[in-house]
């Protein structure tokens, strides 16, 4: 019997791993791929507090050797199902069945691509998938930011003090995401509208150099940018909870700021729970939450 089994690796999963064992509970984190989540693949991060600046990946190596200096078990298997039997929570891998006190589910999610060949290849080489942590690297120069929800409306407005110019391509004519933001884009002399149109190819390498562009005509247009922002929407890693732990219309686990679920003894943490920002230190402030809740829920006699 593990006192808390953590389901993924990321900023948030080994967070909650460190507090953890600083109160001295036995901790074992599932892992399917590598540790470090999705910002393995970020060149620099650049807005993490006291680093002035490192690579993803040697964060992540950084966050992975503290956890296990602390003396989590880190398994690389893929979670394949999560049983809630009251005070007992099992967790199947490929390997077997796990039993543990309190289950923290930090499986993150993963960025809806494009789609366009050559996409995986020129990501951090020009594509972002995340205006806050990678805007900087564009100051003075011009950017196209892709879709048409919230998201893809703020990136574009936040790119539009950094770049010198700012291409919203999105393939309808009109925007998912508030009205205002609209407003206050269209005033910007700097960002240029072009919808009805989608993204079909990528020129340049081995970095972008700029956009094909087809619109609903089958009019083509090269736009000249040397960074591309896709901002069409996430897909949360939570497929095998979803008969257990309520999840909202995008799929994120419905747990709120205390990282609490529905389900007494399961908590939820990091980039795969409903919340209004997805960043790298919130990632890490959810992992040091529901660690502290799920260690207060053992405390307490579950």
């Amino acid at each position: 019997m593990t006192d808390i089994i953590i389901i993924g690796a990321g900023t948030a999963g080994m967070t909650a791993a460190i507090y953890a064992r600083r109160a001295a509970k036995t901790v074992i984190v599932f892992e399917g791929m590598s540790y470090g989540g999705q910002i393995i693949n970020t060149p620099e991060i650049e807005n993490y507090p006291a680093i002035a600046g490192i690579s993803g990946f040697d964060y992540a190596t950084k966050l992975f050797e503290q956890c296990s200096a602390l003396g989590a078990e880190i398994r690389f298997e893929k979670v394949t199902a999560l049983e809630d039997k009251g005070a007992v929570k099992a967790v199947t891998t490929p390997n077997g069945t796990y039993e543990a006190k309190a289950v923290i589910i930090a499986t993150g999610s993963e960025n809806r691509k494009l789609g366009v060949e050559r996409e995986d290849a020129l990501v951090g080489k020009g594509i972002s998938y995340c205006a806050t942590c990678d805007g900087g690297f564009y100051r003075g120069k011009r950017v196209a930011v892709v879709g048409g929800g919230n998201t893809a409306l703020e990136d574009a407005l936040y790119l539009a003090d950094i770049a010198s110019d700012v291409y919203l391509i999105h393939r309808r004519d009109t925007f998912r995401g508030e009205q205002a933001t609209v407003d206050s884009l269209s005033a910007r002399e700097n960002v240029h509208f072009v919808l009805c149109s989608r993204v079909t190819a990528l020129v340049g390498d081995p970095r972008l150099e700029g956009i094909e562009v087809t619109d609903n005509e089958g009019n083509v247009q090269v736009i000249q940018v040397s960074g591309l922002f896709v901002a069409v929407g996430r897909i949360p890693n939570n497929r095998e909870f979803a008969q257990l732990i309520p999840l909202d219309e995008g799929g994120y686990v419905a747990a709120g700021e205390d990282c609490t679920t529905p389900v007494p003894g399961i908590f939820a943490a990091g980039d795969n729970r409903s919340k209004a920002v997805r960043q790298l230190v919130t990632a890490a402030a959810d992992g040091a939450v529901a660690a502290t809740q799920a260690i207060s829920y053992i405390n307490l006699g579950s």
